[in-house]
């Protein structure tokens, strides 16, 4: 799916919505501040746009290096936790018991020692959405590709690099999911540390509209999160795919062996 498809997608599902809430508002005769009217949310749009652009644009930035952040992350605990030893079973729970709390309770702790700057949206993005990667790398890391791994073993080349290399080179298309979708939840998270306690961002903007019962700005900002959602998922899957190609060679299926030394 290439950018432009991805934003088509956005906007004509966006367009849906917002015409289901505008029809809902007509036929119950609900007032302009419930629900806005087509007129207020374009008045809106025209006034405040370069603000809440930049406030966006800022969010994203957050989102991509906390993305970033948990793909790193998930792979260091996964390459930890993949083994049947001590180190991975206790590497194993303590990243399964931090999932248990909910981010809401971990934040104010969060807020205290990092403040509500940078560090604090980093952290909580990445937190956010480590979790599902750390399923998958510790599913692709520790299950055996029997077939190739076998000739290396008994060729007597195997060793843990390349048991990694082969297993993750097998599983490049579950991997390319995995990361694309959880770049979403890297958007998610950097938008509720910025709504729970930030001073900037899109997530702030959110909680002064809310402050305000301004539903417009709301919606004009919920339009511009999901443009920058789908321009950098889409982003995601191009590299992806160029990665793959790259790895697998010019008309080749990510399922042949790889040219492993």
């Amino acid at each position: 799916m290439n950018i432009l498809e991805g934003l088509f997608q956005f906007v004509c599902i966006y367009s849906c919505a917002l015409l289901l809430l505008w029809t809902i508002k007509f036929i119950y005769g609900l007032s302009d501040y419930l629900i806005p009217s087509p007129g207020e949310l374009v008045r809106i749009v025209h006034s405040d746009w370069v603000i809440y652009t930049r406030a966006v644009l800022n969010t994203l930035a957050v989102a991509i290096a906390g993305h970033i952040l948990a793909v790193s992350m998930a792979a260091v605990i996964g390459l930890l936790g993949r083994t049947d030893s001590r180190i991975g079973h206790l590497t194993r729970t303590a990243a399964y018991n931090l999932q248990a709390y909910p981010i809401v309770a971990v934040a104010p702790i969060i807020f205290i020692f990092l403040g509500n700057g940078l560090a604090s949206r980093l952290l909580i993005s990445a937190m956010i959405c480590y979790f599902p990667l750390l399923l998958s790398f510790l599913g692709i890391f520790s299950q055996p590709v029997e077939e190739v791994e076998h000739f290396f073993r008994v060729s007597g080349r195997i060793n843990w690099k390349l048991e990694i290399a082969v297993r993750t080179f097998e599983n490049l298309d579950k991997l390319k999911t995995v990361i694309v979708g959880s770049g979403t939840l890297a958007m998610v998270g950097t938008i509720v540390a910025e709504f729970l306690a930030a001073t900037n961002g899109i997530g702030y903007m959110i909680r002064k509209a809310l402050y305000q019962n301004n539903l417009a700005r709301i919606l004009f900002s919920l339009f511009l999160i999901g443009l920058c959602s789908s321009v950098y998922l889409s982003l995601i899957e191009t590299l992806g795919n160029w990665t793959r190609r790259k790895l697998t060679g010019n008309g080749h299926e990510a399922g042949h062996e790889p040219e492993l030394q």
